[in-house]
């Protein structure tokens, strides 16, 4: 029996999380929750799942249930389930979103969980701290996102020495088959209407903007312990290879899939097993694969997360917080869609972060702090 503690769970991850779990209760048993402002839904999930500790975002979140769980929220509430344990096999499923998913990361390391992670800014922004603290309590973590996951079935049985580069697969997103100029006045349902994937308000457009490929590539880095001249990107509209694996004899794997993310999330949760799949098989037949260069000046985001890469330290998380201000303010329609980049750009460049020491304190205080400082630019308090 795998003990689960999911934070975020009532996001699109965090729903196909307890898909699994409600179809394979021999195997998994909830035992933590987080859940959002969707109080219906959570209340929904809470009853069936019955978790011992929940975590509502904010105080006046609270709802009365029919038994007695630990009851927390906020901040403090994510750290609390973290924490938690009294189970052997236990495993922390993070599907947050966000900044907010860096902690509770950390203190679940700390707890000697098993870490199946969604919150791409986990890694990101803190990338080399996760990984000392990760070889420091023998804690193993397993990624969730498709490319990913695709990436460490390639490498199964490899040698890193025999690796060429790593190719991390994009849809193109929203916009793809838009130019630069027609950009201009694009609509956030425009935008929030991705081709191929169901996912999340704010994956998707990361996906329209190319900085959720971006951050995979800083993922891949920290994950895969490959340079950054090992990674590289490529246009693929159907999102059936989910990702690439070239060796330096000219060999490549890949890894194709419908467009499920029950797949990779079952992978992760019984790593390195490839057990049975409530998920949908892929159908060979009249397959059309295209492959197309995946251009930094039509996708000048992914271009920032690169150049913050290069720069290093506390710079993952001046791209990541200023992404995070900038997706948000879109989203709640104070800004139009191009404006996002322009906000990303102007922190990257801005020198004043050069001197500030990267450590999980700074990380943290430096998130917060541009963020706000975006937000409130713009007449809006977090």
């Amino acid at each position: 029996m795998r003990h689960l503690y999911i934070v975020g769970a009532c996001g699109s991850i965090g729903c196909q999380t307890l898909d699994i779990a409600r179809s394979n209760k021999d195997e998994f048993k909830v035992i933590g929750l987080s859940v959002g402002s969707n109080l219906e839904l959570a209340r929904k999930l809470i009853e069936e799942f019955k978790p011992e500790i929940v975590c509502f975002r904010k105080k006046e979140h609270i709802i009365s249930l029919s038994y007695n769980p630990i009851i927390t929220y906020g901040d403090e509430g994510l750290i609390e389930v973290a924490k938690y344990s009294k189970y052997d096999d236990e495993v922390l499923v993070n599907a947050l979103v966000g900044i907010s998913g860096l902690m509770p990361t950390v203190e679940a390391i700390k707890a000697k969980k098993t870490i199946c992670l969604a919150n791409k800014e986990t890694l990101v922004v803190a990338g080399d701290i996760i990984k000392d603290l990760l070889i420091e309590n023998d804690v193993k973590l397993v990624p969730i996102d498709s490319e990913h996951s695709a990436i460490l079935q390639c490498l199964a049985g490899e040698s890193k020495a025999d690796v060429k580069r790593l190719i991390i697969t994009a849809s193109g997103g929203s916009f793809r088959n838009k130019s630069r100029s027609e950009l201009v006045g694009v609509t956030k349902k425009e935008a929030l209407a991705h081709p191929n994937w169901s996912m999340g308000s704010k994956i998707t457009i990361d996906s329209a903007t190319m900085m959720n490929k971006g951050f995979e590539v800083i993922e891949a880095h920290f994950l895969f312990d490959l340079p950054y001249d090992k990674i590289d990107t490529i246009l693929h509209p159907q999102s059936i290879v989910h990702s690439l694996v070239e060796f330096n004899d000219g060999t490549i794997k890949a890894e194709l899939g419908c467009a499920d993310m029950h797949t990779p999330i079952q992978y992760a949760l019984r790593y390195p097993s490839h057990a049975y799949s409530q998920g949908e098989s892929l159908n060979l037949f009249n397959l059309n694969l295209e492959f197309k260069e995946l251009s930094k000046d039509r996708f000048p985001c992914l271009d920032y997360a690169y150049k913050a890469a290069a720069k290093g330290g506390i710079y993952y998380a001046v791209l990541n917080a200023s992404n995070e201000a900038a997706v948000h303010l879109f989203l709640n329609d104070h800004i139009d869609f191009l404006t996002i980049e322009k906000i990303i750009c102007d922190e990257i460049n801005n020198n004043d972060y050069e001197n500030i020491e990267y450590n999980l304190e700074n990380v943290v205080s430096i998130s917060k702090m541009i963020i706000n400082k975006i937000l409130l630019r713009y007449g809006v308090e977090e």
